[in-house]
């Protein structure tokens, strides 16, 4: 970025994104978030029905959109998304890595196939798209990686280890390549959601105890939707940060304040 502030240095238009776990939730809000600021925008999921409607959405901004429906837990569907963009688009400019999954068991009751479930997917795929992407970035000199990290990235919770493990490593993850490729042009940032209502998260907000728990230690005094962290991430995508890289930003509603 040039030491003159550029009349919208959050201005997409030209740019190539990429968003995993695209169809729903997070991922969605992040895909219409990146468009709306002028992204053209490849969206990867397992649901080609969800990925189809958030394509439409997309170019009813008067974007490009392309749905690429993978299970990105196997690294030869990751290979071929990254194939798939290069091969529409040309280019990269941005990754955005939402893909995971979770879930709540208490630690002896979990097995080894447990593990690999969400390893491979929060963690071994996320790593790998990292690969493939700044192998696009790096001969341009340009690129926004973004990774989906977690409260549990900075806390522990009961009952959700693996999870909380492989956040850990998105953080640690987040940095190190960061740190790596900090004078390539590529800079390497995360989010780390607080508690977001979605599909995944409803029965944690169904259940009138827990709700009341979790409304008790957020300061703002709600919980998140999917479009709070789409700011963010315009933001992070966008020239706007080119001096930011290696920080994992909290977008929490004030938790890890508290």
């Amino acid at each position: 970025m040039s030491s003159e502030a550029t009349a919208s240095p959050f201005d997409l238009t030209n740019r190539v994104a990429l968003v995993t776990g695209a169809g729903r939730g997070i991922g969605r809000a992040i895909a219409l978030g990146l468009s709306a600021a002028g992204a053209d925008v490849a969206v990867s999921a397992r649901s080609a029905d969800q990925l189809g409607e958030v394509c439409d959405k997309v170019r009813a901004t008067g974007r490009r959109a392309l749905a690429l429906p993978a299970n990105l837990a196997e690294l030869d569907e990751v290979a071929r998304v990254f194939s798939a963009v290069e091969a529409e688009f040309g280019k990269l400019d941005i990754l955005f890595n939402n893909a995971g999954t979770g879930f709540r068991k208490p630690l002896l009751e979990i097995t080894p196939a447990d593990w690999d479930h969400v390893a491979d997917l929060n963690l071994r795929s996320l790593f790998f798209a990292c690969q493939h992407g700044i192998r696009l970035m790096e001969p341009r000199g340009y690129g926004r990686i973004i990774n989906t990290a977690s409260l549990t990235s900075f806390l522990g919770f009961a009952q959700v280890s693996v999870y909380g493990a492989t956040k850990g490593g998105v953080a640690q993850l987040t940095k190190a390549l960061a740190v790596e490729f900090a004078q390539s042009g590529i800079t390497i940032n995360a989010i780390a959601p607080g508690y977001v209502f979605t599909e995944l998260t409803r029965p944690r907000f169904e259940d009138p105890v827990t709700r009341n728990w979790l409304m008790s230690r957020i300061p703002q005094g709600r919980h998140g939707e999917p479009a709070d962290m789409a700011g963010t991430a315009v933001f992070l995508a966008s020239e706007a940060s080119a001096y930011l890289t290696g920080v994992v930003i909290p977008v929490d509603g004030g938790w890890l304040a508290a």
